[in-house]
């Protein structure tokens, strides 16, 4: 395996469209009080399409809900601060032209948060206000994004209610959080992030807490709007499973970086970072009798997983920050002085120690105007 030159087959290849949002070399950090500023994303790079989703992976404290929180400047400042990069967002009002997100001023980000980008957070139960009604949370982004009578704006919220399954919602709309079930609630968040059909949805941990089958219909919903309003979707998530079932394209992270990007089918069939395939080895399979699980230490901290990425040249090693760097290691300097995310075969890229050999080589940011067949 050699790393992909930029040929016009991998380099310039036709997409039908353009990317929702393309998140450039991204680097947030955070104050740390006396010592040196902790880096939670370091030189992030991403791109979502419309009817796609992308789901970011990882362990905790990798930097998923940075990555996204930072999108719609989210993260509090201080402690927290952009260092580099750009996330480029295609509007409704200019879809010809991007804007970089983080340029934009307080006033600006609130005509796009929840209007153009929604997000999903974690727990339902910490985002919706225990003292006021689901109805009335529901209709503050409409009231606020839309010109409409609030008459209007409870039709709409109630519209948004039927989207997303929940059962009688003329009577349930009057109805406080603590009166809805986990389901429910998140079926509320749901129903509040796409009241104001947004071209992209930031689902983090969607289905935390819920049951298997409650996560399944979250996660069926989800797919059924994504189709029929062309919305984009960056769906974080550590369940692999979760991954396999909904995502077109995947993105690991580790340390506050990209260490795999490729489409679902191609990441599950030939991972080929080691700390992705701990990930896929440590789940347990049906059928399949052991004395001891697969951990991810089992991979990663074998130093022969990290001598060459399999079937590549000399030279051309996996990046992992707790193994000795080779010794042609052809530092940058500057953040991410030794780190590349290269595409080593056409639409699969990986975090590589930059080399010499590495280095010589030309690569695009990861890409993919990829969605799977959708099941007959």
């Amino acid at each position: 395996m050699t790393i992909a030159a930029p040929t016009a087959a991998t380099a310039a290849a036709p997409v039908a469209t353009r990317p929702l949002m393309r998140v450039q070399d991204l680097a947030v950090s955070f104050d740390n009080g006396a010592g040196p500023r902790i880096q939670a994303v370091d030189g992030v790079r991403m791109s979502i399409y419309p009817r796609q989703t992308l789901a970011v992976v990882g362990e905790s404290g990798c930097g998923k809900s940075v990555t996204a929180m930072s999108a719609l400047q989210l993260v509090p400042r201080p402690p927290g601060r952009v260092d580099r990069g750009r996330v480029l967002f295609r509007t409704k009002a200019d879809p010809d032209r991007d804007v970089d997100l983080l340029s934009l001023t307080d006033r600006q980000m609130r005509d796009i948060r929840g209007n153009e980008i929604a997000m999903i957070f974690q727990e339902p139960m910490t985002s919706l206000n225990p003292v006021y009604t689901v109805g009335d949370q529901i209709m503050e982004a409409i009231l606020l994004h839309q010109q409409v009578s609030p008459a209007y704006a409870r039709e709409i919220a109630l519209t948004a209610m039927r989207d997303v399954g929940i059962p009688e919602p003329e009577r349930r709309i009057t109805g406080y959080p603590h009166q809805f079930s986990g389901g429910m609630r998140q079926r509320v968040m749901i129903a509040m992030a796409l009241a104001c059909q947004p071209s992209l949805l930031l689902a983090d941990e969607p289905t935390t807490a819920l049951d298997v089958t409650i996560q399944a219909q979250i996660l069926e919903l989800l797919r059924e709007l994504q189709r029929t309003r062309d919305m984009g979707i960056m769906l974080i998530t550590h369940a692999l499973g979760v991954v396999a079932e909904n995502a077109d394209v995947v993105c690991v992270m580790y340390a506050g970086r990209v260490v795999e990007y490729a489409t679902v089918l191609e990441l599950f069939d030939n991972p080929l970072h080691p700390y992705t395939r701990g990930l896929l080895a440590s789940i347990p399979r049906i059928g399949t009798r052991k004395d001891r699980l697969v951990t991810i230490r089992d991979v990663v901290e074998s130093p022969e997983e990290f001598t060459r990425l399999p079937g590549a040249a000399e030279g051309v090693r996996p990046w992992w920050p707790w193994h000795q760097p080779p010794a042609d290691l052809a530092r940058r300097t500057g953040p991410a002085g030794d780190f590349d995310l290269r595409e080593v075969t056409p639409g699969h890229w990986v975090g590589l120690w930059r080399t010499a050999a590495v280095r010589e080589q030309e690569s695009r940011a990861p890409d993919l105007d990829y969605r799977r067949e959708a099941p007959a």
